[in-house]
């Protein structure tokens, strides 16, 4: 992975200062990892029905499960991003795949309901401490292609996330909750690609500038700044909300509105899944090419007929709207992303961790509020309610262009 010094000094010459040069293999390196990570994350609403059953949960515990990852993963991110914005910590990449490999085995071997709560706190804490570095690193490794490797980054996240249900269904459902333990595999082999890249990224810390020199030339004031990302977040909350709605509780509503099996149900919500990957990949390489703002606006605005008519349609149109769905929203969070960087330079990954942890944060609460409101009005109504957030991608006529003054 050695660049040579005509290389650096070619780039260097030609890129702006804030570019470095483009590095695939690093970028792929990440999004495995991140694919890894997001699989093994994915285990937890996969066995969503096992454990309900094993343990006699209600749907508010369920949300609770969620709530707890999601928590551990959110809160620690904007304050790692923060710190390791002025102080890279390159080791703290195979420290959170640690922290993942032992909450998945543990995952394996609860027997009570605190303990898995215990469990997924464990494996959020590895999330928090993966996000933040990762999305600097594919920023870094970028060359200025900024779309196109966080879009390369999130869609090895959720890749991952989409065949977790798949391996789940086939290892897992079969034949109990011990074999969650066959996901630790992942988590060790995880461990070796993150510990490579790390050495990587201390070895080349030099050729990127991680903090000065590296000014805001939108020509924004900081009220208007703070505005856009107050837009932002908004835009993430509409999303991730929904988004909860799909990931936590999809199999449910198809083995009680249509009496799907569990396995049957975990294929339709990997189709969901897969198209969301396909999505974030398609939305980071648009953004570069037309503009974050449009690919923002019509990732969350123009999914809205879809939600509002999925609650009405028979079993083959939900499969069929819950990918176009999947795909459409799925878009967005690159842009998003990307965009925030632009408004706020010099803070990528304070930005990332502010971002992801919303994500994670609005994506727990939005799961264990959902779970509250299925246990009192049933499943159905949770997706009819859900249907109208998307209606808020409206707000993103509020957000300025970030062109340079």
């Amino acid at each position: 992975m050695a660049i040579s010094n005509v290389q650096t000094a070619a780039a260097s010459a030609s890129a702006p200062p804030q570019s470095s040069p483009l590095v695939m293999r690093i970028i792929g390196a990440v999004a495995l990892a991140h694919l890894i990570n997001d699989l093994i994350q994915s285990v937890l609403p996969s066995i969503y029905p096992m454990l309900k059953a094993n343990y006699g949960l209600s749907f508010t515990q369920v949300g609770l499960i969620t709530l707890t990852f999601q928590l551990t993963a959110s809160l620690l991110q904007p304050w790692v991003g923060y710190h390791t914005d002025r102080h890279p910590k390159p080791w703290l990449l195979p420290a959170g795949s640690v922290c993942t490999l032992i909450g998945i085995v543990m995952m394996s071997v609860v027997g009570s309901f605190p303990l898995i709560l215990l469990a997924a706190a464990l494996i959020g804490i590895g999330s928090s401490t993966f996000h933040p570095e990762a999305s600097r690193i594919a920023r870094l490794a970028s060359g200025g292609r900024f779309g196109l490797a966080q879009s390369t980054f999130q869609v090895g996240g959720n890749a991952g996330s989409a065949f977790g249900p798949l391996l789940a269904a086939a290892i897992i459902i079969p034949f109990g909750q011990g074999n969650v333990a066959w996901f630790g595999l992942f988590a060790v082999f995880a461990l070796f690609v993150l510990y490579r890249i790390s050495r990587w990224y201390a070895h080349h810390l030099n050729l990127f500038k991680l903090k000065a020199g590296q000014a805001a030339t939108h020509g924004l004031s900081k009220g208007r700044v703070i505005s856009a990302l107050v837009v932002l977040g908004l835009l993430v909350f509409s999303k991730y909300f929904y988004m909860a709605s799909l990931t936590s509780y999809f199999t449910f509503y198809l083995i009680e509105k249509f009496d799907l099996s569990v396995a049957s149900s975990q294929l339709h919500l990997f189709l969901f899944l897969g198209a969301v990957a396909a999505g974030t990949f398609f939305g980071g390489p648009i953004g570069d090419k037309i503009g974050r703002k449009a690919v923002i606006w019509f990732s969350i605005l123009g999914v809205a007929p879809f939600t509002l008519l999925m609650p009405h349609v028979d079993l083959f149109w939900t499969s069929v709207l819950s990918v176009v769905i999947g795909f459409i929203l799925a878009s967005a969070f690159s842009a998003i992303v990307v965009y925030a960087q632009e408004l706020v330079p010099g803070n990528v990954g304070m930005i990332a961790g502010v971002f992801f942890g919303l994500m994670f944060g609005f994506g727990g609460i939005g799961a264990a509020l959902l779970g509250h409101l299925a246990d009192i009005h049933g499943i159905e109504y949770v997706y009819f309610l859900c249907s109208f957030l998307p209606l808020f991608g409206v707000l993103a006529i509020f957000l300025p262009k970030t062109k340079k003054a």
